[in-house]
């Protein structure tokens, strides 16, 4: 990129079946295959599973990435997931204790029953690091084993309306949050260009 360019920012509503990559050995589609090459090379921030759908977003500016996947900023990610059995109110200081999983404690920043039914929970976690499934085994260690998982926020990125495959560039408004954020010392540098 030439210097003073300006930076892309593209947020994405990963399929499931989509790896978080810009290629994959196996020849799996990958989350750079839902946008056009006019946007150049794009890399995503942080990775969300295969079998996993929501917000990822990628970019040109390797600085932003690595400030936003650094534990030390604590960068909120937002899931919306469905678990197996039934999870009421009574059992929310359970879950927002958090479990220690075997590499370290598990705390979610938030936890908000959705709705349920007797054989399933909706649930929206948020959590501050994004550490590798960590969602799955936290709830997995809950006893509640999950059937789908949606991320629908990282940071002050919203999914919104986009829809699976779908993706769109970051809005001024949003761009200012993410400066904004570096600004009082959280996790954003800002744009170069």
């Amino acid at each position: 990129m030439p210097v003073g360019a300006p930076r892309r920012y593209v947020v994405v509503h990963k399929p499931r079946g989509y790896v978080t990559s810009r290629r994959d050995p196996e020849g799996r589609p990958v989350v750079a295959d839902l946008l056009p090459a006019e946007l150049g090379s794009l890399f995503p921030v942080g990775r969300l599973d295969l079998d996993a759908e929501g917000l990822v977003l990628l970019t040109d500016d390797g600085a932003l990435a690595n400030r936003l996947l650094h534990p030390r900023y604590e960068v909120s990610r937002v899931y919306e997931v469905e678990v197996e059995g039934r999870v009421g109110a009574a059992d929310l200081p359970t879950w927002r204790r958090g479990v220690t999983l075997l590499d370290g404690p598990a705390i979610p920043r938030a936890v908000r029953i959705l709705d349920g039914a007797e054989r399933s929970t909706r649930l929206l976690l948020t959590f501050a690091e994004g550490r590798n499934h960590e969602v799955k085994r936290y709830c997995q260690a809950l006893g509640h084993p999950v059937r789908r998982l949606r991320r629908v926020a990282f940071g002050p990125l919203q999914l919104g309306r986009l829809r699976p495959g779908q993706w769109r560039e970051l809005t001024v408004s949003e761009e200012k949050s993410l400066g904004g954020l570096w600004s009082r010392g959280g996790s954003l540098p800002p744009s170069e260009g």
